[in-house]
């Protein structure tokens, strides 16, 4: 006796956003709209961005202002620059209160100007640049307008430290320019074979480019001790 034997297959309905192949594998089925809003809003997110970026890089700017006296000097030379035979640079709350000790309490100067630059350890607001302790001004000399002083306590970013070279230098005429940059850093920085208790705390070392002639007040910086930060994009600008 023989019985015979069915069977029976029912196909269920996919979802909506799921097709079947020819295999009976089912795949996703993507709508062109979903991907045109979604390139959409990735293209919205870049543009938002570069608005984002655009503002901090306009916030991280650097502006020097001059006094009324300094720009008439400027606006009196031929090339509208400012005369300068000399430029004396300090970089750092020691090196500014070294400056400002010994230099400026010795003679006659007047405020020239002052930096304003924001970033993140500098967040001083533009108006009191000029009166802030982590500030950037400069100073002539009432008996040598050419001679210039800068009392640099702000901190100038890395991606801040070209600019403020172009931007500070560009307004002075650099034929005869003469740059003495002062910096400060802890003795514990300081590479060398000897122990460094046995040296004699405060002490110099001297770092010239090639166009510097005269000798220098003390011996040179020993490698593989260098220099950075700002003075040394100050020293890279000359």
């Amino acid at each position: 006796r023989r019985s015979d034997s069915s069977c029976s297959s029912q196909l269920l309905p996919a979802p909506a956003d799921m097709a079947a192949t020819f295999f009976g594998e089912v795949v996703s089925v993507f709508s062109r709209a979903v991907e045109e809003d979604e390139e959409e809003e990735e293209q919205l997110e870049e543009e938002e961005d570069l608005e984002i970026r655009r503002e901090l890089a306009k916030k991280r700017e650097v502006t020097v202002t001059w006094s009324c006296d300094t720009r008439t000097a400027m606006e009196d030379s031929a090339d509208h620059t400012l005369p300068c035979s000399s430029l004396i640079l300090a970089v750092g709350d020691n090196a500014a209160g070294f400056l400002s000790a010994y230099v400026l309490s010795s003679g006659s100067w007047e405020a020239a100007g002052h930096i304003s630059l924001w970033n993140e350890r500098c967040r001083d607001p533009k108006g009191d640049a000029a009166t802030s302790s982590s500030s950037c001004i400069f100073y002539r000399s009432v008996a040598d307008p050419s001679v210039l002083l800068c009392l640099c306590r702000s901190f100038v970013a890395e991606d801040q430290q070209f600019r403020w070279c172009e931007k500070v230098f560009g307004f002075l005429q650099r034929s005869c320019l003469r740059v003495t940059l002062l910096s400060t850093r802890p003795v514990t920085d300081y590479k060398t074979t000897e122990s460094t208790h046995h040296l004699p705390v405060p002490f110099l070392r001297a770092v010239t480019t090639e166009r510097h002639a005269d000798r220098t007040p003390c011996g040179y910086l020993e490698p593989p001790n260098i220099v950075d930060g700002l003075p040394a994009a100050g020293a890279a600008h000359q």
